[in-house]
């Protein structure tokens, strides 16, 4: 069995598959009736039994089509079976991104699968559990839906920017994001939340929203999504040089991204707890 990277379009390809299999199990656990199995941070940050069966279904599925591979899920961890070495494959999953939205029956949910190469992301496909929206993208070959090649927001102007956002569960963390939320509203046309991180990064791709930002995302809600984002044409970083991570992701057009950055920082978006 060969142990070494596939081309990125063939991993994307086998991610596609997967994703797919996987979001048509969670609509159907959906329609079946879901309860939640466990929280996590807090009460209010619920795992569900569909978002359990659904990372085993993706992670059993990758292993019969590249056993050796690596694997990071959201609700088990890191399932590496391999020791690291160049070329070799991570996959990265999130089996619902916008579990509360899911539990509450709300269409902005779904798969998110990445695979990764060296420490960098290099395939990822999000799709949604409800309405069957696919997004996708390799690295250096653009970022797509239903064949249509996504272009970023054109917008130039913060102050008629329609801004995405979230918050996290801890309750110190969501009174500092809401401070940041009302020093910045004034100086954008309209915030968001819509509750899933990896569908608002391919939502700021395809520019109905023209940009995004937001604390605390993990691996899982950015490996997709952060690709797809970046091969349409945005700009996706942290704050002040770093690179974007769980301190801050800001994924916004070139024209927007210097002035929507300083305002974060001059707010303090990446601070508190």
């Amino acid at each position: 069995m060969d142990r070494t990277a596939a081309p990125p379009r063939e991993l994307l390809e086998i991610a596609i598959d997967v994703a797919r299999d996987a979001a048509t199990t969670a609509y159907r656990m959906r329609a079946e009736g879901v309860s939640v199995a466990a929280t996590k941070s807090t009460v209010t940050d619920v795992v569900t039994a569909a978002d359990r069966a659904v990372e085993r279904q993706v992670v059993e599925a990758l292993r019969r089509r590249r056993p050796d591979d690596a694997v990071l899920g959201e609700e088990f961890g890191a399932a590496e079976h391999v020791a690291a070495g160049p070329d070799r494959v991570r996959w990265i999953v999130d089996p619902i991104d916008g579990t509360v939205n899911y539990l509450y029956g709300l269409a902005h949910c779904g798969v998110s699968l990445a695979a990764e190469v060296d420490g960098e992301v290099v395939a990822g496909v999000v799709r949604n559990a409800f309405t069957g929206e696919e997004w996708t993208a390799t690295a250096g070959s653009g970022a797509w839906r239903d064949g249509r090649r996504l272009r970023c927001s054109t917008e130039t102007d913060l102050g008629q920017a329609l801004v995405a956002t979230g918050f996290g569960y801890d309750p110190g963390r969501r009174a500092h994001q809401a401070r940041v939320l009302a020093g910045l509203i004034a100086d954008v046309r309209d915030i968001r939340r819509l509750g899933a991180a990896a569908l608002d990064l391919c939502l700021t791709a395809e520019g109905r929203v023209d940009a995004y930002f937001e604390k605390g995302l993990a691996p899982w809600d950015l490996a997709a999504g952060g690709l797809i984002a970046r091969e349409a044409g945005l700009r996706v970083a942290g704050l002040a040089g770093l690179p974007p991570g769980a301190d801050m992701v800001v994924a916004a057009p070139p024209a927007l991204f210097g002035p929507l950055h300083a305002r974060l920082v001059d707010l303090d978006a990446s601070g508190g707890p």
